[in-house]
Order: C-alpha cells, then sequence, then structure tokens
C-alpha cells in the first residue's frame, strides 16, 4: 500500500509529482478557505488538485504574466519538487517554473522552390506533450 493514499487531499504535495516535473496549463485561481486563513488556489485544466500558492510560487508567476489571476489562464507552467526551508526544517515542497513566452521570429525571405508549408499543429496536438501520468 502507497502510505500517501491512506491521507487523500484536495490540494497537491509535493508527494504528488512522484520525483518528476509535471508540464501544466493554469485553468483557474480560486480563493479558499484552509483552516482559519484564506488562500489562492490555483487549478490547472484536465487536473482535479489545485495548488495552494505560498507567496514564492505566486510572485514567480505575478513576475512573468502580472498580478491580475484573470491573466493566467491558458499558460503554461512546470511544476517541480524541491527541498525548501520551512520553519526552521527542510521540507519537500513544489515550486513553479514559468514557460517563457516563446518570441516570434520574422519569417525567412522566401525561397525560389515552391516547397509545401509544414503542416500546422492542431489545438488538440498541443496538450499531446504534457506530462499526463502524473495522476493528480
Amino acid at each position: 500500500m502507497d502510505i500517501y493514499s491512506a491521507f487523500p487531499s484536495k490540494y497537491l504535495k509535493a508527494s504528488d509529482l512522484m520525483g518528476r516535473n509535471a508540464r501544466v496549463l493554469i485553468g483557474r485561481v480560486e480563493v479558499e478557505m484552509i483552516g482559519q486563513d484564506r488562500r489562492a488556489i490555483l487549478y490547472f485544466q484536465g487536473k482535479e488538485k489545485g495548488l495552494v500558492l505560498n507567496k514564492t510560487n505566486a510572485n514567480t508567476i505575478a513576475d512573468t504574466w502580472g498580478p491580475n489571476t484573470d491573466t493566467w489562464e491558458g499558460k503554461e507552467i512546470t511544476l517541480y519538487p524541491a527541498r525548501v526551508d520551512y520553519q526552521g526544517k527542510r521540507v519537500d515542497a513544489i515550486r513553479v517554473q514559468v514557460t517563457q513566452p516563446v518570441r516570434q521570429q520574422p519569417a525567412p525571405a522566401p525561397q525560389q522552390q515552391h516547397a509545401s508549408p509544414p503542416p500546422a499543429a492542431s489545438p488538440d496536438s498541443y496538450g499531446a506533450d504534457m506530462n499526463d501520468e502524473i495522476p493528480f
């Protein structure tokens, strides 16, 4: 038995990543009560569990896409496990890395040959390389 399955959680834990990175698309941010505190929860497209945002992860995302969480929807981030200091102890945590938007390069000058352009990626193929084998 996996001992972590004995303690299910509505929120993502470092152990849910199984030691691997996970590329995800941001779905929404909601404010929820956890104990006596109101906390921002980051939910992902196609995933059930949300990530309780701490200041470090929230600032990492806001540094790229601004502080308005409504503009974060559909943006890609990578979740990765990390060991961090918390209340004087080293603990497992989740950190986020922002996938920088790709800047468009100017199109090359047209060639004299009349070759067919490469096929455009379909919207369905975008998520094909997302790490879906991590079950959260």
